[in-house]
């Protein structure tokens, strides 16, 4: 990856980050690329979680993403436990662009294999002060389209309806939206009965 560094692409993903990120300069595309030439040379990684251990000790962000990469292309082969190094992630120099995947690919993923685990982590993080594991909490039931557990997303927004916090105010509403599509009128009589901030609601209500 160091090798295909783009120093041209660097400065403009460090700014969009908001100087917050050491980056390469490597662009999804070409991140992927390189991911499947080195599949072709050396074959399917085989231990995804040792790979991600590595990965995550160095300091570009973009290692951060292929590890996320390569652990998404794993999630079905991981062991129950697998979740408490996915929440050792997402308290790993967090924000949007890794809490977000490892959201609505990884913890989804897992808590879709091992549904037991719902309840326990879901409290932890929902009733916690960490906005990026409430975030999470919010967010995971992201791809579970007409599965999606209506009650728990709802209860989990209510926890956080007073929160003044960009990044929790913007899950609400996107979860929302998201369940929205296969459950509309649910979504249309919690926003009206409940007092979601400005943001949540207009994101809620994006596409009636």
């Amino acid at each position: 990856m160091k090798d295909h560094a783009e120093p041209e692409e660097k400065q403009a993903m460090e700014q969009y980050m908001r100087n917050q990120f050491v980056f390469l300069g490597l662009r999804s595309p070409k991140r992927r690329v390189i991911y499947q030439d080195f599949v072709a040379e050396h074959g399917k990684p085989q231990d995804a979680i040792a790979i991600a251990k590595e990965l995550y000790t160095q300091s570009e962000r973009e290692f951060y993403y292929m590890a996320i990469d390569i652990l998404t292309k794993n999630v079905k082969k991981q062991s129950v436990d697998a979740v408490a190094f996915y929440e050792q992630l997402i308290r790993s120099e967090p924000w949007w662009d890794t809490v977000d995947l490892l959201a609505s690919t990884l913890v989804g993923g897992h808590f879709a294999l091992y549904p037991e685990l719902i309840g326990k982590y879901n409290a932890k993080w929902i009733e916690g002060d960490d906005i990026w594991l409430a975030r999470t909490a919010i967010l995971f039931q992201l791809k579970y389209k007409d599965e999606t557990d209506a009650a728990l997303l709802f209860a989990n927004c209510e926890k956080w309806l007073d929160s003044d916090e960009f990044f929790i105010q913007k899950a609400i509403g996107w979860a929302l939206r998201q369940y929205a599509k296969f459950d509309a009128d649910a979504v249309l009589a919690f926003v009206a009965s409940h007092n979601l901030a400005p943001l949540s609601r207009r994101e809620a209500l994006k596409h009636f």
